[in-house]
């Protein structure tokens, strides 16, 4: 069943060189597999990983699009500010950052950054 299966988030690019050099000198990834001129597939840890494909529609979601689980969130928060990653702040009812992070009762911690082509990622320590 699905529940079993390894699963893989599919983000949109307007410009895919422009997403590809965003995720490798702000991410430090590069795609395992491109498939044309037109889907590039990374992969991450635990059998996960990600698409991402040309389209008009990038930039338009406003909502998470994809998310990482960081054992060392603060470690992480840092390496990713010194790659040139801005973190998004927000206030609003259930989510308040300061500084770019969220602490999240009994959840952790949150951030949420956009990347080259507006798609709203996050990193926690949940």
């Amino acid at each position: 069943m699905l529940k079993d299966m390894e699963t893989m988030a599919v983000l949109p690019a307007k410009d895919l060189d422009r997403a590809r050099g965003f995720y490798r000198d702000k991410l430090g990834l590069e795609p395992d597999q491109t498939l044309g001129e037109e889907v590039l597939i990374y992969r991450c840890g635990k059998g996960t990983g990600f698409m991402i494909y040309r389209t008009d529609n990038a930039g338009t979601a406003k909502n998470t699009q994809m998310g990482w689980v960081c054992p060392d969130f603060d470690r992480e928060i840092e390496e990713l500010r010194g790659r040139g990653v801005v973190f998004e702040d927000y206030d609003q009812p259930g989510l308040k950052t300061e500084n770019g992070v969220a602490t999240m009762d009994g959840t952790g911690k949150g951030a949420w950054f956009l990347d080259s082509e507006g798609n709203i990622l996050n990193i926690s320590s949940m």
